[in-house]
């Protein structure tokens, strides 16, 4: 089973072995985050900073390191899980495209163990902080890289629903503390929370925030998956578990947030404010420029009597939410067959930050079938900001990608398998000459067919392999060889 709390899984980490107390004072300045980012590169445990300059809370990092920790903290044994779970909701058939998926989604929605359970108070509620007792200085933001603008919250779960429907968000972005009570929401042009912000604006009105730190595994999971706007994270999160995400109301704001979080922050974003948010060292490896973005003023913190912090660092690949990509990666493969049922298996490598590179392999089974799959991949929902898309055949194994190179660069005659377009990118894009929109690329690195203009004498060549006979055979005297 998935953990209830931030605290229980990391009593279980420490048990394991797999968790470090650092009692030393560390400096959130900068040092902090060099010491993180060192650790989890080398693969190193979540660490506990229990002394950290400034703070009232210890600090929790590298929390979700590893594909380990964070099928651990999920309660599963592979990602596989989940992914055969959503595909049996697939089953029987359901209609290809955007409106299979959402019948799934539908589905999901009539199981009554996974829905969230309000309750009437929770631990996260022990301790109220208004008016001037609210300080944000107090709770331990991080100045992780040298031209950074500022020190951040990097892991808040910011809720918010849409002024008109009332459907809510739950969605993970980055918080610049701006002074003891003000933060940035940097909510980018594509993120449904940015959209709920533009509805109340348009309505002349104040849109409620409620930002909680230190969430059970799952709900801190779902708020980062690719999810439609209009389904429920914590319904989600209540799946992937396996059991119902305890919520409970907001002492100032008509919000839910989970009542076995550690620190929630409560306030009001008024039309219009905004102040200059960034520079700041992002899961690009870049630093992504200044950009006036919302500032919310926090009237209410709550917590517990003795709260846990929880932040990740971001910086060039490989970082914390490496797995956390890995995970949806393979959750969400079934509901992109559902949109594109051309696929067979599909890669999105860490260095590309998830977005910017998809390598999918399909069943070639006519001409330009390649350059077909491309564009269904670019119209997929957030597949919509993939960069470059590399289309190879069904026997290549995308995740190798020693092969996909391999085919990729020479299975292609670029004046030919190459499909350059344009189309939107991510906010965070710098690459891009102009914000928001850029140039795409797809490579076709799949056998080529005669009735694609391939007509070369023999047609296309057959892969270099070992004769099975031979092979079995070295396999079997393979000790008399003393190898």
């Amino acid at each position: 089973m998935a953990y209830d709390d931030l605290r229980s899984f990391l009593r279980a980490l420490e048990k394991d072995g797999d968790l470090r107390r650092i009692k030393a004072e560390v400096d959130p300045y900068l040092e902090v985050g060099e010491i993180t980012d060192r650790v989890n590169k080398a693969g190193g445990p979540a660490l506990l900073f229990e002394n950290v300059r400034g703070s009232v809370a210890p600090l929790a990092m590298n929390v979700y390191g590893t594909d380990r920790r964070l099928l651990k903290a999920l309660g599963l044994s592979s990602y596989a899980e989940i992914s055969d779970k959503i595909g049996g909701l697939l089953k029987p058939e359901l209609p290809h495209g955007f409106v299979g998926m959402r019948e799934a989604f539908g589905k999901l929605a009539g199981m009554t163990h996974v829905p969230p359970k309000k309750v009437k108070d929770g631990p996260v509620q022990e301790v109220v902080l208004t008016g001037d007792d609210v300080d944000l200085d107090a709770l331990p933001a991080l100045f992780t890289w040298p031209q950074d603008g500022g020190s951040f919250f990097n892991l808040g779960l910011t809720h918010t629903k849409d002024p008109e429907t009332g459907v809510r968000n739950l969605g993970l972005y980055r918080l610049q503390r701006h002074d003891r009570n003000t933060i940035g929401m940097h909510w980018q042009i594509h993120k449904d929370s940015r959209n709920h912000y533009q509805v109340a604006q348009r309505r002349g009105e104040r849109l409620p925030v409620a930002i909680a730190f230190g969430c059970p595994p799952a709900v801190t999971y779902a708020s980062t998956a690719p999810l439609p706007g209009d389904i429920d994270e914590y319904l989600f999160a209540g799946f992937v578990q396996n059991k119902r995400v305890e919520l409970v109301d907001c002492k100032t704001v008509p919000l839910q947030v989970p009542a076995h979080a550690e620190v929630v922050l409560e306030g009001w974003l008024e039309p219009g404010k905004t102040l200059p948010e960034g520079p700041f060292g992002d899961h690009t490896g870049f630093y992504t420029p200044q950009e006036p973005f919302p500032a919310l003023t926090v009237d209410c913190v709550t917590m517990r009597k003795r709260p846990l912090f929880q932040s990740i660092v971001v910086g060039r690949p490989p970082t914390e939410d490496g797995p956390l990509g890995r995970a949806t990666e393979r959750f969400f493969l079934p509901l992109l067959k559902v949109i594109v049922p051309d696929i067979v298996d599909y890669h999105l490598p860490e260095a590309g930050g998830f977005h910017n590179c998809a390598i999918v392999s399909i069943d070639k089974k006519y001409p330009k079938h390649a350059q077909k799959t491309m564009h269904a991949v670019w119209g997929a929902h957030m597949m919509s900001l993939t960069k470059l898309v590399i289309v190879v055949d069904a026997d290549c194994d995308v995740h190798d990608l020693h092969e996909v190179a391999w085919r990729a660069l020479g299975n292609t005659d670029y004046a030919r398998d190459l499909t350059v377009v344009e189309g939107p990118v991510d906010h965070l894009d710098h690459s891009s000459y102009q914000q928001f929109w850029g140039g795409k690329a797809g490579i076709d690195a799949t056998r080529k067919l005669p009735e694609e203009g391939y007509t070369r004498d023999g047609g296309w060549p057959d892969m270099v392999l070992s004769d099975p006979e031979t092979s079995e055979r070295v396999t079997k005297r393979w000790k008399e060889y003393g190898l």
